[in-house]
């Protein structure tokens, strides 16, 4: 995967509740055939291999672990520990195959089964699955966003394409802008210098956004990806990925602020979203933080 080859590790979560005929919310599971996890239970999951695409790489370790074929319908969360280990979790459902049986563990795993989260009570190899299984079930009662997935395009860095909005109490947006060459939403690349949580998708963001304003008091909040692109097919030259990450810029001091903060210099600049359809959407993504999650740890 060229800048982060070892440490991409695509996690696969399914949800059975509309496909189990006893209407049971079941997640699909994988038993473990490492030598250090050996028996313990697991969602199907693994590191992408170079020149695949992110969902290319989530339906094969899918289907060497389980056995089944796949649909992926959302992206849910994006975890990160520190620059160069990303996981994408997904929720998906079954389209085919045959689920791995005993009989034909392998080096992959043991044998896949559909699990109702409380029997039996299966070991698992780490807990912190759990709640991703709990983000699934809200998410397939109440979608907390539209239903999003990776775009195929080139990227050459890790990096964050920036929605930064101002809002007032009467309602206007700002959106801000670089002002370099033509017009466009500010970009920051992240390092890939290890062991730095200031690398992180949210804190690389914030950070751009507080150099960039003249005033000290600016508070800057990450709300999550709204999309994002990778195509990994040309290792090491464009098989980055590039975030589109929602924020917010509040101003500190006495009162609510009706401007954007003032900007450091003339890189960039405050754009009034004055179109009403565009303005409403993004409003109504700031109201309700209807993005994709990111943890951080």
């Amino acid at each position: 995967m060229g800048l982060v080859p070892a440490h991409w590790d695509g996690s696969m979560l399914c949800d059975l509740g509309f496909f189990s005929p006893l209407s049971q919310n079941e997640v699909l599971m994988m038993q473990e055939a490492k030598h250090e996890c050996y028996g313990t239970w697991y969602l199907p999951a693994g590191r992408m291999e170079p020149n695949e695409t992110i969902l290319e790489a989530m339906k094969r370790e899918v289907k060497e672990e389980t056995g089944l074929e796949c649909e992926p319908l959302t992206l849910l969360a994006v975890e990160e520990r520190g620059p160069i280990w990303i996981r994408f979790v997904f929720l998906a459902r079954p389209t085919g195959g045959t689920l791995k049986a005993p009989q034909d563990a392998d080096a992959e795993s043991l044998q896949a089964r559909w699990w109702d989260r409380e029997s039996p009570a299966l070991p698992l190899r780490a807990r912190d699955i759990l709640p991703l299984m709990d983000l699934a079930v809200r998410y397939r009662d109440s979608p907390s966003h539209p239903m999003t997935l990776p775009e195929e395009m080139p990227c050459a860095l890790i990096c964050q394409r920036l929605l930064a909005t101002f809002t007032n109490g009467a309602g206007d947006l700002w959106v801000l802008l670089s002002a370099v060459g033509s017009p466009h939403l500010p970009v920051s690349a992240r390092t890939t210098s290890p062991c730095k949580i200031q690398n992180s998708i949210q804190a690389a963001a914030c950070r751009l956004l507080k150099e960039c304003c003249l005033l000290p008091q600016v508070t800057v909040r990450a709300h999550g990806v709204l999309g994002l692109q990778h195509l990994g097919k040309n290792a090491g030259k464009s098989d980055g990925v590039c975030f589109n990450v929602l924020l917010t810029v509040t101003q500190g001091g006495q009162g609510t602020q009706e401007t954007p903060p003032e900007l450091n210099g003339e890189s960039f600049q405050w754009w009034k979203i004055e179109e009403s359809n565009l303005r409403s959407r993004i409003l109504q993504r700031l109201s309700s933080s209807s993005v994709v999650p990111i943890h951080s740890y």
